[in-house]
C-alpha cells in the first residue's frame, strides 16, 4: 500500500481500512503464537500498513484544523 493512494481517500475510508488492518494483525499475532504463522513477513508490512494509515489521518486532521 503506497501513501499516495492512502491520501486520495476520504478520513471514514481510512478508518475502515485502519479497523482491518488491526483486525489482520491480531489474526497473524494469534497464528504466531499458536505456530500456525507462515509468513512472518507479512506481520511487518501490516504493521507499517497501520503506520502509514494512522499517519494519513494524523496529517489529514491537521490540514482540517488549520484551514478553520
Amino acid at each position: 500500500m503506497k501513501a499516495q493512494e492512502l491520501k486520495e481517500k476520504t478520513p471514514e475510508q481510512l478508518q475502515e481500512q485502519l479497523v482491518a488492518l488491526k483486525k489482520e494483525a491480531f489474526n497473524l499475532r494469534f497464528q504466531q503464537a499458536t505456530g500456525q504463522l507462515e509468513s512472518t513477513a507479512r506481520m511487518r508490512s501490516v504493521r507499517r500498513d497501520v503506520a502509514r494509515v494512522k499517519t494519513v489521518l494524523n496529517q489529514k486532521a491537521a490540514e482540517a484544523a488549520s484551514s478553520k
